[in-house]
Parts: C-alpha cells; structure tokens; sequence
C-alpha cells in the first residue's frame, strides 16, 4: 500500500512535467519568425553600412576622433587600485 503514493505522485510529476513543455512549445510557437533570407539579407546590409574599427584593413584607417578604442590622451593616465 505504500508504494501506490508513491507511483501516484510520480505520474503527477510527468503530468506536470508535460505540461509545463507544452507550455513553453506554445510559446515558442507565438513567437514571431522571418524567412532565413530576409535575416541573411538583413546581416549583409548590417555588416556592410556598419563600420568596425577593429577592421582597419577593410574599412580604412580610423580617425583617433572616431575611434572608440583609441586611447584618450585627455586627462590623467593615472590607474587607482
């Protein structure tokens, strides 16, 4: 008689269990989706109007202005540890 409990409550588990995947499946349904080459196209127009200043070969040379990489030589230089 003990074990019948026991095996109840293990089904409830993989009820629970079951629902809560069904659940996320739901929302991963509602999600909104795009065709993959409407994301490509979208990633090619990203990367060639971006510019990265850590492609100089690409891009050219960066202005120190522009450069956000660029060590500041405004200020101390000093580090407070």
């Amino acid at each position: 008689m003990n074990s019948r409990p026991q095996k109840q409550s293990m089904s409830e588990l993989k009820y629970r269990r079951l629902v809560e995947h069904n659940q996320r499946l739901k929302e991963d349904l509602g999600r909104p989706r795009i065709r993959v080459s409407e994301a490509s196209s979208s990633l090619i127009r990203y990367c060639k109007t971006t510019k990265d200043h850590l492609l100089p070969s690409i891009w050219g040379p960066v202005n120190k202005t522009e450069d956000p990489y660029a060590p500041t030589t405004e200020g101390c230089q000093c580090t407070l540890m």
